[in-house]
């Protein structure tokens, strides 16, 4: 874990490393994935068996081998424990309701000059999501995913996931059901991503692949972006938290694990304007990591990007030095939190005051918990229904309308050397061309 000070003479050079460190996979990864998204290509469903086999060693062979029926996604729901399936149901119905507010209204008006113009939005056909089934099998991951997709209007809403060594997590089969999928398919990594782009035998293509996942996965989504829409290229999790001395440590270092715990390569950072505040959540972390279950991830992340920084003033400081990390989630812990978050101008997600931290919007809270990551908040949002709608302009012009903008038109086709373009509009202004 670093610790550093605000005055410190190289806090400037030191803040810039952390600032510049992607924690993302290295150029080995790109190479592997090319190889696999060409052969998905070429063989199809015996590629994905090929790999399913090698990677998450289960056959593909019988249908129930290939494809999650819904029968037992509606029998995984059916046998939650009823505590468990009214918390899926309640963080189903925030969600949906948090995004059916998204949803764009179509315009539709004439301008003074007699114009009709405007656009209409239109959800995708088909959308791919991918459900990580390793160390991130999490059922909220797929109603964040899925919920956005149906609220859009998305008619197939397709799952690729992994099932290693042929077994299925119930919770996601669940979570399937009651957000409404219509396929899940067992295959997972970057060749499911392949399948979903071009499409085999069996699963036919889409028009929107989204989900977070390995380095793979977020490999095989770049590479693919614009054969396919793509939500966004996910790196590790990260958390900033920026709190006074005010706050329970104990409370602040929950936060700061609750994305450390998620990979060895996420990335915790507090900024915080006591020292001796500082000291204490520390040794809080520390208290805390004894007795946590996934102590071992949480620790490796903590001890190799944990970063606690000190300055002078919070309300003055804090908000530049975040805003040069532009964070998945971002935490104000202040007596007036909405001071800061106004001055903040690049963030995944923030949450604001001492009792909304960061783990109540990856479940139950309403806004989606995909995120931009990496420093992408500097030019990315997180998952909405956006990304499973397209927007179609159009504009309809009667001969009063055209004489009074068309000659423009011409003018411009003219001066860039294009004489189709203006003699399209000048046969209809009455002229020869």
């Amino acid at each position: 874990m670093i610790r550093l000070s605000a005055t410190d003479a190289g806090f400037e050079a030191a803040f810039a490393r952390i600032v510049a460190d992607r924690r993302e996979s290295d150029s080995d990864v790109s190479g592997a994935v090319s190889a696999i998204l060409a052969d998905v290509r070429a063989r199809g469903d015996a590629a994905l068996a090929d790999y399913t086999a090698r990677f998450d060693g289960h056959t593909l062979d019988s249908e129930a081998d290939w494809r999650i029926s819904a029968q037992a996604c509606k029998a995984a729901f059916d046998a939650l424990d009823p505590t468990l399936r009214a918390a899926l149901e309640t963080a189903a119905t925030r969600i949906a309701a948090y995004h059916a507010a998204q949803k764009p209204e179509d315009r539709d008006y004439t301008d003074a000059q007699g114009v009709r113009l405007g656009a209409v939005w239109k959800p995708v056909d088909a959308a791919g999501l991918y459900v990580p089934g390793g160390r991130a099998a999490y059922p909220s991951s797929l109603l964040m995913n899925a919920i956005p997709a149906k609220v859009a209007g998305v008619q197939r809403l397709v799952v690729v996931t992994p099932t290693p060594k042929g077994a299925l997590n119930d919770l996601v089969l669940a979570a399937a059901h009651l957000a409404g999928v219509d396929e899940i398919w067992r295959v997972g990594g970057a060749h499911a991503v392949g399948a979903l782009a071009y499409g085999t035998d069996r699963i036919a293509p889409v028009d929107v692949i989204t989900g977070p996942g390995n380095a793979y996965v977020a490999e095989a989504k770049r590479q693919l972006y614009g054969v396919v829409g793509i939500d966004m290229v996910a790196g590790p999790s990260e958390i900033l938290v920026l709190a006074d001395g005010k706050n329970n440590p104990d409370w602040i270092a929950a936060d700061l694990l609750s994305q450390a715990e998620h990979d060895p390569v996420a990335q915790s950072i507090l900024i915080t304007d006591d020292a001796a505040f500082a000291d204490a959540v520390e040794a809080a972390v520390e208290r805390a990591l004894q007795s946590l279950p996934t102590q071992a991830t949480a620790r490796q992340s903590w001890d190799d990007f944990g970063v606690i920084v000190v300055v002078d003033d919070l309300e003055r400081d804090a908000a530049a030095l975040a805003n040069r990390l532009a964070a998945e989630h971002v935490e104000i812990a202040t007596d007036d939190p909405q001071s800061l978050f106004a001055q903040i101008r690049h963030a995944g997600s923030a949450f604001l005051g001492r009792h909304t931290p960061e783990a109540i919007g990856d479940y139950v809270a309403g806004p989606n918990h995909v995120l931009p990551t990496g420093r992408r908040a500097r030019f990315a949002s997180g998952l909405s229904v956006l990304d499973f709608m397209k927007r179609t302009s159009f504009l309809q012009l009667d001969e009063t309308a055209l004489a009074a903008i068309g000659p423009a038109a011409v003018a411009l086709a003219d001066a860039e050397g294009l004489p189709a373009h203006g003699l399209s509009v000048s046969v209809r202004l009455g002229h020869k061309g």
